[in-house]
């Protein structure tokens, strides 16, 4: 287990990118998010390995990438913080409907992060939409609720963020001791 590393994970527009920016603002370390980057990738490229298109094969593209970067993680000192962490893409898969490959549920568990993962929570009043954002805000809000069953479910504490402003929100993340 990592216990310097630290989960960001929630519904998509609920400002888990923004807070992860002041935090890197702040000092902290980050590991952005894979999915987007997956996108823009596969969009440059006209592959298909998209949430839209072909969801198995862009959960394990995110699974790659995700242990990838798990792994370039470990050399990284002081508390290093996650856009979304590995077991991510098992809520993802199970909000899809797909089943969770054995080999994607077992990294989920052996690539441990700190117990307390923080959730942004839906946000109506925030959440949009873009190019690479096509969820409703339904599905943003079920995605919430699937992450947190998801990361229970693993053993792992959930701290929810507060819907406050930026800087608030990185206040409470530094206030819960991960520097």
């Amino acid at each position: 287990m990592s216990d310097h590393f630290f989960v960001v994970t929630g519904g998509p527009g609920a400002g888990k990118t923004s807070l992860i920016t002041e935090l890197a603002r702040r000092g902290f370390q980050n590991i952005p998010e894979s999915g987007r980057a997956i996108i823009r990738d596969e969009m440059a490229r006209g592959g298909d390995a998209l949430p839209w298109a072909d969801r198995m094969a862009y959960a394990e593209r995110m699974l790659e990438r995700d242990l990838r970067a798990y792994e370039d993680a470990q050399a990284l000192s002081g508390p290093v913080i996650f856009d979304r962490g590995i077991p991510d893409i098992m809520g993802y898969l199970t909000l899809c409907s797909l089943p969770v490959p054995l080999h994607v549920a077992a990294a989920a568990k052996a690539a441990r992060y700190n117990r307390r993962v923080f959730l942004a929570p839906f946000w109506y009043e925030i959440f949009t939409q873009d190019s690479e954002r096509k969820q409703t805000r339904a599905e943003a809000e079920a995605t919430c609720g699937v992450m947190r069953e998801t990361y229970t479910a693993l053993g792992y504490q959930i701290t929810e963020l507060p819907r406050a402003d930026i800087a608030s929100r990185a206040d409470f993340v530094c206030a819960q001791r991960v520097n």
